[in-house]
C-alpha cells in the first residue's frame, strides 16, 4: 500500500528536497506541496494524505494553528491524517502545542535522510515519532508545564493494574523492548498492552500516551 504525503514548508528549496527524497522510496508518493498554514489545509481536504510535514514556523498561518485545523474533533475531516512538525530547533515551545492539538511527533529539519523516511514509515503505520536524540528531554520539559487533571486521574480505573505500568513506562520514555524486559513479558505482549492502553483512553498514539502519563501524575519530570 502507498503511503500519500503532503508537505508544508514556506522554503520552496525544503520542499523540493523532501519531496525529491519521499518520491524515490518505494511505497511513498508526495501527492502535494503547501508554502503556508491555509494552503496546507486546503491541500489535506482535497488530496487526503496519509502523512502531512509540516514546518511549524510558517506566513499566513503558522503550522500549529493548521495542525489544529486538520486535527480538530469540532471539524472532523473525511479523512484524518498523521501530522509530523518540522522544526529547526531541537526544543521548541511550539512543539508542545503541537502535540496537544494531535500532532503524532516531530522531526529536526536536519535529520538524516534515512530518518526522515523512517518518520514518514513509522507514523503512517500509527506509531508515533520523536526525534531520538532528545526524546526524553522533550518529554521531562512538557511534564514540568502539565499539572495533573482530576479527569486524567478518573480514566485510569479503567486501566487494569498492568496496563498502569506499562503506562508508566512509556510515560518515562521506555521503548517497548525496554518495557518487555523490565516486566519480564515479551515484546508482544507490550504491544498489545500498548493497544488496549490506547483504546482504553482514547489516545491516538504513543506520544499522547505520554502526555496522559503525566496529566495523570503517573510519571513526574524526576522519575
Amino acid at each position: 500500500m502507498t503511503i500519500s504525503v503532503a508537505i508544508a514548508d514556506d522554503q520552496t528549496m525544503v520542499r523540493a528536497g523532501f519531496a525529491a527524497l519521499l518520491d524515490a522510496q518505494t511505497g511513498i508518493q508526495v501527492v502535494g506541496q503547501a508554502s503556508n498554514g491555509l494552503e496546507a489545509v486546503d491541500l489535506v481536504r482535497r488530496e487526503k494524505p496519509d502523512v502531512v510535514l509540516m514546518d511549524v514556523r510558517m506566513p499566513e498561518l503558522d503550522g500549529l494553528e493548521a495542525t489544529r485545523r486538520i486535527l480538530s474533533p469540532q471539524h472532523p475531516l473525511p479523512h484524518v491524517p498523521r501530522v509530523i512538525m518540522l522544526t529547526t530547533f531541537d526544543i521548541d515551545d511550539y512543539v508542545y502545542e503541537a502535540l496537544q492539538a494531535g500532532a503524532s511527533g516531530f522531526l529536526l529539519k536536519d535529520s538524516l535522510p534515512a530518518e526522515l523516511v523512517q518518520a514518514v514509515r513509522v507514523v503512517a503505520a500509527g506509531d508515533a515519532l520523536l526525534a531520538p536524540s532528545i526524546t526524553r528531554r522533550l518529554i521531562e520539559q512538557f511534564g514540568q508545564s502539565r499539572p495533573t487533571t482530576p479527569r486524567a486521574n478518573l480514566e485510569l480505573n479503567a486501566l487494569t493494574d498492568r496496563e498502569r505500568e506499562v503506562l508508566m513506562l512509556i510515560g518515562s520514555g521506555r521503548s517497548n523492548g525496554e518495557i518487555a524486559g523490565d516486566l519480564f513479558i515479551s515484546e508482544q505482549t507490550v504491544k498489545t498492552h500498548v493497544g488496549k492502553i490506547l483504546q482504553k483512553l482514547q489516545l491516538r498514539d504513543r506520544v499522547h500516551a505520554v502526555i496522559f502519563a503525566y496529566d495523570a501524575g503517573l510519571v513526574t519530570p524526576a522519575s
